[in-house]
């Protein structure tokens, strides 16, 4: 592990922040958090929106690393980190490959079930007329999801056939792939990634519906446990199978892994956040924090893993 003392070490870095996906809002804030964190540092640090300006800009400000803290498509599908590899600058998270796979839920899924993780199961529908399949192919309820959004971004729950048209329009709205899921009944949990590790889980409780938008950073109703109330043995367990679903997707650096504990308790994979939020309501800096860490620590530990040998 590349331990950094000296802020100087790290040289200019840019914090990328807004950009236009759906979740420009969430993306402002983790930045504006992140900022923060890395200055309280003493880090020469700048924010930088690619929505205001050209990516080209960032060599022009001397910056000579970034922190992204772009979500949804924009930030997290491959592109930049792309654009960025390009210019010669190294950045956080997962690289190009691991970004667009973890981005797109329909591989993901695939991925995990290669590796011998469980997923619920699923339907990718591109056409109103392949919705016939849904009742006896998965059943209702179920989820239905743009495949490749996060921060549950046009996500419906339906639980009736006579709702499922409407819920595919609105995710189709977001993309042209639709992702259909069995409704697992059971516990939400997230691992948090950092590094070579998972961090302790925590037990998500909302009286919502499910874990929605509202739910994730609206709400000061949601409840997050850590530590999450299972035996230490299964949650040993459960960050080891987290660490599997991360690297199945060729995640690294750092993410968040969510899942779903099922009745027969069985862990369903859904999803590999390659960055998560970084806003009062996120969880990895809740996670973080279980282990003693703070927020400014936490930001420190992310922009030291891009000087890792085999880093960005």
């Amino acid at each position: 592990m590349t331990t950094i003392t000296d802020p100087r070490q790290f040289g200019r870095v840019a914090v990328l922040l807004g950009g236009d996906s759906a979740e420009r809002e969430i993306s402002l804030m983790s930045g504006e958090a992140v900022l923060k964190g890395l200055l309280a540092n003493e880090v020469d640090a700048i924010g930088f929106d690619p929505a205001k300006e050209s990516l080209t800009e960032l060599r022009r400000n001397g910056v000579d690393r970034v922190f992204n803290a772009l979500h949804g498509r924009a930030g997290e599908g491959g592109v930049v980190q792309g654009a960025l590899e390009a210019m010669g600058l190294p950045y956080t998270g997962s690289g190009v490959l691991g970004s667009a796979l973890a981005l797109d839920k329909v591989r993901s899924k695939q991925l995990f079930t290669a590796v011998g993780l469980s997923t619920p199961a699923w339907l990718a529908v591109s056409s109103a007329a392949e919705l016939d399949q849904v009742e006896a192919e998965i059943g209702f309820p179920c989820v239905v999801k743009p495949a490749s959004e996060g921060s549950s971004v046009a996500v419906t729950r339906v639980d009736s056939i006579s709702n499922l048209a409407a819920a595919w329009e609105a995710a189709c709205s977001a993309d042209p792939v639709v992702l259909i899921e069995q409704l697992i009944d059971g516990d939400e949990f997230t691992a948090g990634i950092l590094g070579a590790d998972a961090l302790p889980l925590i037990h998500i409780e909302t009286n919502n519906v499910f874990y929605d938008y509202d739910a994730k950073y609206v709400s000061d109703e949601t409840q997050y446990h850590c530590p999450c109330g299972l035996p230490q043995a299964q949650e040993t367990e459960l960050r080891d199978q987290s660490l599997a679903a991360f690297h199945a997707v060729a995640a690294h650096g750092w993410g968040r892994v969510d899942f779903m504990l099922d009745n027969n308790g069985v862990a369903q994979f859904l999803e590999v956040n390659t960055i998560p939020g970084m806003t009062s309501h996120s969880l990895v800096p809740k996670a973080a924090a279980a282990t003693g860490m703070s927020f400014e620590q936490l930001v420190w530990r992310i922009l030291e893993l891009t000087l890792a040998e085999g880093g960005q």
